[in-house]
């Protein structure tokens, strides 16, 4: 770690500052849609997700220091696409791969005592 100036640590408040006051106006604006009445949910629903979405970027692009990471971040999502792409490929590679004595059934199996007969 390098030694901060005066100047960068100034940049740095006045930016988290303004990330600051844009959240606060983030949920000022969340407080007061609650009197918005739209003609349909799925408005309601796209607006409530939308204002989320921003706040969201904020908290985590700017205090969580996501925005000055972007390789390492980069790195771990497409690992996780990988294995996560693997794993689909071996759960539908092997489908047809079940044990001996396996069956399908659509309705109950005929051959086993039903429950409430006697």
């Amino acid at each position: 770690m390098g030694a901060h100036t005066h100047d960068d640590v100034r940049k740095h408040l006045k930016l988290y500052i303004g990330v600051f006051l844009a959240l606060l106006v983030g949920t000022a604006i969340t407080v007061y849609a609650w009197t918005w009445h739209f003609e349909s949910v799925a408005i309601t629903i796209t607006v409530a997700l939308f204002i989320a979405c921003i706040k969201a970027f904020l908290v985590a692009g700017y205090f969580m220091h996501l925005m000055s990471e972007r390789k390492t971040i980069y790195a771990i999502l497409l690992t996780t696409v990988f294995f996560f792409a693997g794993l689909m490929y071996l759960t539908v590679w092997s489908r047809e791969e079940m044990p001996r004595g396996t069956t399908y059934s659509v309705g109950p199996n005929p051959s086993l005592p039903q429950l409430g007969t006697h």
